[in-house]
């Protein structure tokens, strides 16, 4: 407790024994390399005192869980206080190493936390609750420190600063370097010294001359007019020697009073001083002394100088009439004996009231002080009995809390314990139904043992059946060739006949809602026929194809089979619809074009596309006996499965040039016909000449090859990529959705179809030995394969897309895989069901596990090992 001690007008401050020994108490964050310096400047500054530990812990609104984050509101109240206790451990463990660091340091610690919602308020409750008066804390976070560095920069410091208790002592550091201090207030506990007051000192010689007046009337003599006289003059030299105001003296004045002055204006010397001290009991300078003491009040003072002054005076007067000594007066002969006596008689007794008044105003005063001192003494005690009292207060909700906590406490553990008890219950339930599964899981794998030998003979069974199948059909059609019958007249038996009925039931009476695209042909549905998702292609009575186009469709699918055409599974001739295997994806142009809010496709996806569109028309040129023109080559035609393979359809107007002739007779094969398919896509020769040739689809190839490049519509697509080349402003023609192109890639790929598009069919490139060629090392660059590509392989070996690349033989029954390879469906069966979800070619992460059916590649194989 700070006491204030009054020595020649200055205060000194003695510490209490309590301030000395009090901890410094250090604001600590959770991260404990952002404090630690702060920890080490209080410890270094801490002059060896305790370091407290000071800690608020927020917990977590938010609560993490599988890699994310969801409130806490949103878990059991079980889940948020196992929580909650995983924070706290976590929190006493940061706490620990703040305690390390200390006792490494050689310096006593402890540590102190409360919870709650906000950092600076829990601050401020602690320094309340503890009691804090010197706290230590950051002023701003490491990285914001500055050598220029003057304010505050945390809202938590400037919080702290604004809001806590006077009497709290703060100091704000950051890196290392004091910041701002926040000084202590004086308390109610802490005295302050009141300045000297001035107080006007009444008139007195008002005093004496009404005793001059009382004297005047007890003698009514000539002689005591001259007392009176005597008393004038004594009133007119103390007016001269003092100021109208007088000033209470201070202790640095004590020397005006110290040396009394007589009525003349001079200095008394030292007989008369000691005169006065005798006649006085203190003298005028033991008056000076109680005028400044400190406990007395103003007015106190105030009178006690005024009468001080006033016996003075007096004093002095009475000397002056002693140096008028009656036998001086005699001797002038003025005066008689019985008035001298009489004048004698009121000297004395002016005397002695004198003195009487001067002991009593020196008691008075006297008394006045032991009740200052007493009143002093009393509000001192009233202020530590209400501190002691606000202390009990505070002692008394402590221990009503700390019961509180004791109850809540029990009543948790009470919780627990039941919790306790349901999950070991639990733990048995579920360990006696982890025993019952157990022996049904090795009864089930008995089952699935017994259940794939048995899917095997199955699927054996069944192989042999659609190789039975397979040559039978075959056999029919060869025995219907030899028979010479017309394969114009009826539909070929290759693929199944539907009826009309069954059309009808697909389609729901061709529900609107399934329709999914319309053509020159006729509208195409959705549908479910025989179990198996079809598109159901119908002819309507305003088709710009006919029965003769249907015919041809159907000679042309039903006898060729490659990946990359679509598959005709069957036809219904009453009423002149097609039946083709569902492709999902949808059609190249709708992709192109995004429709749906579709995905674009990637650059490599593009790449792969052409590889086999390219791969299809040169199976189409190079069929035998007879080449094939597709004629109506789009994007439109090109429609994407699952896995965006493509497949190439609508052969309605494709030509079979019958007369074919050999290049190398300098001669070429070509059809006679009027042109038909879509402008921007046709053969500029057909639409003069008339002249269908394997060269027209090879321009309507290099138009899509632009399209695939630049995402642009087809009109005029050549010219602005043959400028854009020309002025090297290629990239900004590249379609921007399929991410970023390689540029040499681009450019060849650019080139190359405009090679396609030249006006001059001879000069167009050949698609097997040109373009193929640099379509194949482009797929393979971008990651691709050559699953469905041209084989190089001798007349004997089969082509490299019939081997599986996991089991390394012919493939028996082939399925593509989301990575857009084909397997054999055992083997990626089999690679999928140990766990693995990635590409066995690629390693990359597979979108899907789904396998679809290559129907067509499957019957090229069937051919294949049926003529070898």
């Amino acid at each position: 407790m700070a006491v204030v001690n009054h020595v020649g007008g200055e205060i000194e401050e003695e510490p209490d024994q309590g301030v000395v020994d009090e901890a410094i108490y250090v604001a600590v964050s959770k991260d404990v390399k952002e404090s630690k310096s702060n920890l080490i400047w209080a410890i270094q500054n801490s002059g060896g005192k305790k370091i407290c530990i000071l800690y608020v812990h927020v917990p977590a609104t938010m609560i993490p869980l599988m890699g994310a984050k969801f409130p806490a509101s949103s878990f059991k109240d079980q889940e948020v206080r196992a929580y909650r206790d995983i924070e706290r451990q976590n929190m006493h463990k940061t706490l620990d190493e703040y305690l390390r660091i200390c006792h490494r340091m050689g310096v006593r610690a402890e540590k102190l936390h409360i919870e709650t919602d906000n950092i600076e308020k829990g601050i401020l409750e602690l320094i309340s609750q503890q009691g804090i008066r010197k706290l230590i804390m950051g002023a701003a976070s490491d990285k914001c420190y500055s050598r220029r560095m003057m304010d505050l920069k945390s809202k938590k410091a400037i919080y702290v600063c604004e809001q806590a208790p006077a009497s709290c002592y703060i100091q704000f550091i950051c890196k290392g370097h004091l910041i701002h201090t926040r000084d202590r207030s004086l308390d109610e506990r802490n005295v302050e010294v009141a300045s000297p007051l001035v107080q006007q000192v009444p008139n007195s010689v008002r005093s004496l001359r009404s005793q001059s007046i009382t004297l005047g009337q007890n003698h009514r003599t000539d002689s005591i007019n001259s007392v009176q006289e005597l008393f004038r003059r004594a009133k007119s030299a103390s007016d001269e020697q003092r100021p109208s105001n007088v000033d209470v003296p201070s202790p640095d004045d004590t020397a005006r009073f110290s040396t009394p002055r007589n009525m003349r204006g001079t200095e008394v010397s030292s007989d008369e001083s000691d005169r006065l001290s005798k006649t006085s009991p203190s003298g005028l300078s033991t008056c000076s002394d109680s005028a400044i003491e400190p406990a007395l009040t103003p007015n106190s003072v105030a009178e006690s100088s005024e009468i001080a002054l006033e016996l003075s005076l007096s004093h002095l007067v009475i000397e002056d009439l002693h140096h008028l000594s009656p036998p001086s007066v005699l001797q002038d002969g003025g005066v008689n004996d019985t008035l001298y006596d009489q004048l004698e008689q009121a000297m004395s007794e002016a005397h002695n009231a004198t003195r009487n008044a001067y002991q009593e105003t020196f008691r008075r005063g006297k008394a006045e002080k032991e009740a200052i001192e007493a009143i002093r003494k009393a509000k001192a005690s009233e202020s530590l009995y209400t501190e002691e009292l606000n202390l009990r207060k505070m002692a008394e909700e402590e221990l009503k809390k700390e019961k509180e906590e004791l109850e809540n406490i029990t009543s948790q553990r009470d919780k627990v314990q039941e919790e306790l008890q349901l999950a070991l219950d639990l733990k048995s339930s579920l360990e006696s139904q982890l025993a019952s599964s157990e022996v049904m899981v090795q009864e089930l794998e008995q089952k699935i043992i017994s259940a794939v030998e048995l899917l095997q003979s199955y699927k054996n069974e069944r192989e042999e059946l659609q190789m039975q199948r397979d040559n039978a059909l075959r056999e029919a059609e060869e025995l219907r060739k030899k028979q010479g019958d017309d394969s114009s007249s009826h539909v070929p038996q290759l693929f199944s006949e539907f009826s009309f009925s069954e059309i009808e039931e697909a389609t729901r009476n061709f529900d609107p809602s399934l329709k999914i695209g319309e053509g020159g042909y006729g509208n195409i549905y959705q549908g479910i026929l025989r179990h198996t998702e079809v598109a159901i292609k119908i002819l309507h009575a305003n088709s710009m194809q006919g029965p003769l186009e249907f015919q041809q469709e159907v000679d042309v699918l039903s006898k060729l089979r490659h990946p990359n055409l679509i598959t005709l599974i069957g036809a219904c001739p009453e009423s002149w619809s097609l039946v083709y295997e569902y492709l999902p994806n949808g059609s190249l142009e709708d992709r192109l074009v995004c429709k749906d809010n579709t995905p674009p496709l990637s650059w490599q996806t593009r790449i792969r596309v052409a590889a086999e569109l390219c791969s299809a028309l040169i199976f189409l040129h190079s069929s035998k006996p007879h080449s094939i023109v597709h004629g109506d080559l789009k994007p439109s035609n090109i429609i994407l499965d699952a896995n965006l393979v493509s497949k190439l359809s609508d052969f309605g107007i494709c030509r079979i040039l019958s007369n074919y002739e050999n290049s190398s007779n300098n001669s070429t094969q070509f059809w006679k016909t009027d042109p038909k398919g879509t402008f921007v896509y046709m053969d500029p020769e057909f639409l003069a000449s008339g002249e269908l040739t394997p060269k027209s689809d090879v321009y309507s190839f290099g138009i899509i090859l632009l399209r695939l490049l630049t995402g642009r519509p087809a009109l005029g697509i050549t010219k602005e990529v043959k400028y854009a080349i020309d002025t090297g402003k290629l990239t900004s023609l590249l379609d921007p959705l399929a991410g970023d192109w390689p540029f040499v890639q681009a450019e060849q790929l650019a080139r190359l179809a405009l090679r396609c598009c030249e006006m001059n069919r001879k000069s167009r490139p050949d698609l097997h030995s040109d373009v193929w060629r640099i379509l194949d090392s482009m797929r393979a660059s971008s990651g691709g394969t050559n699953s469905f590509g041209l084989s190089s392989e001798g007349p004997h070996q089969p082509p490299s897309y019939f081997i599986c690349p996991i089991f390394q033989e012919v493939m028996r029954d082939p399925h593509v895989a989301a990575d857009g390879f084909t397997y054999e469906a055992e083997a990626i069966r089999g690679w999928l069901d140990s766990g693995h979800d990635t590409s066995p070619m690629t390693n990359s992460t597979l979108a899907h596990q789904s396998l679809v059916p290559n129907r067509a590649l499957r019957s090229a194989i069937q051919d294949w090992l049926q003529s070898h």
